[in-house]
């Protein structure tokens, strides 16, 4: 079992195309073809961390967290940072982290808070915009269900609840080789003429060199004509935070009783109440001020978030109850994503949850 094993199987829940542009997702340390021993999963990597993997006798920690957020100058151990990057390396440990990446896709952080508040008919609540292209290609007649279904088996064609989406229509293709080429019909030199099927189909833009190595495998043409558009749909798949809705409605008293025992938490922080019950909720893991406005249009009666400063709430104007978890608290069971996505394709893999509590901040 290799790391790249390992964080193969990650990606394709949250692949490294959908982090912020700000965000150090990815191998940290360590190399992708080192053979793994086993593997810690945490919400933070520090130096506590890393002595826990010599322990457990695990070469690679997958963290939610970077531990490297911008760049480093020294690597002298003047700070946490680079203490605990210096002891990973010490020891051969990878560490990888899967950050925004995994907070913006629909089985990511946000669908752990949903399946542990108990909610339904979940979805993004700010779908992202640039996540998907189109694909247009021209293949022979012959070859039209042979490339198609390679597309599909790649990823393309998939809309919500459908798959094997596509736009076929026919015409008619010319091309002329020089006397180097081995065209699949015709001779070189010649000007050619053959009936095609232009193919048109989406795809998410973190499989497009998966789709293209497809195409090109399953196509007949030695040079394979194609078009790649970037579109602006939203994804309804792919984006921040999400909403969801209790399955019976609750006052706020005991509403905010409840957050409090889901997130073990041991205060809370939220607005003045509403007087209203509450049914509809949006919520976001970590630091969620920015989708504050979309809380509020999508006519939530709640939002679960963290790191609001003093004037944010403010913002909210009774619009609807703002309740303040904790970063750690809104995050802290996404370490069991990772857990169940290696244990459900590697079940007798050395695989452990940490047990160490990375939380900076104490309660009086």
């Amino acid at each position: 079992m290799t790391i790249n094993n390992i964080i193969s199987e990650i990606e394709l829940v949250a692949a490294l195309a959908y982090q912020e542009e700000y965000d150090n997702s990815g191998l940290i340390t360590g190399q992708k073809e080192w053979i793994t021993s086993g593997v810690l999963f945490s919400l933070d990597c520090t130096e506590e961390v890393v002595d826990e993997a010599i322990r457990l006798k695990s070469n690679l920690i997958v963290a939610h967290h970077p531990i490297v957020f911008s760049g480093l100058k020294k690597l002298n151990g003047n700070n946490y940072i680079e203490r605990t990057i210096i002891k990973a390396i010490k020891n051969d440990i990878a560490i990888y982290a899967c950050h925004t990446n995994m907070d913006n896709v629909a089985q990511g952080v946000n669908k752990k808070i949903a399946d542990r508040l108990g909610l339904i008919n979940t979805s993004i609540l700010c779908p992202k915009k640039g996540v998907l292209k189109k694909i247009v290609t021209y293949v022979p007649e012959t070859h039209h269900q042979k490339v198609l279904e390679a597309l599909f088996n790649a990823g393309a064609g998939q809309i919500g609840n459908y798959t094997n989406c596509s736009f076929n229509t026919s015409g008619s293709g010319t091309f002329k080789g020089n006397e180097q080429s081995k065209p699949f019909v015709g001779m070189p030199n010649e000007l050619s003429s053959e009936k095609e099927i232009k193919i048109e189909t989406i795809f998410e833009s973190a499989l497009e060199s998966t789709l293209i190595n497809a195409l090109k495998h399953a196509h007949p043409y030695e040079e394979v004509a194609f078009d790649i558009y970037q579109l602006q749909n939203t994804h309804p798949n792919i984006g921040s935070g999400m909403i969801g809705y209790l399955k019976k409605p609750l006052k706020e008293e005991e509403f905010l009783k409840f957050v409090k025992e889901t997130f073990k938490s041991n205060c809370i922080k939220h607005t003045a109440k509403t007087g209203n019950m509450i049914e509809k909720i949006a919520f976001c893991g970590g630091s969620g001020r920015f989708l504050l406005k979309d809380a509020i249009n999508s006519g939530a009666d709640a939002y679960i978030t963290a790191d609001f400063k003093y004037h944010e709430f403010f913002d909210v104007d009774k619009n609807l109850i703002l309740i303040d978890v904790g970063h750690f608290e809104s995050e802290q069971f996404t370490p069991e994503i990772f857990y169940d996505i290696i244990q459900n394709k590697f079940p007798t893999f050395a695989i452990h949850l940490s047990k160490i509590n990375t939380n900076p901040i104490n309660y009086f």
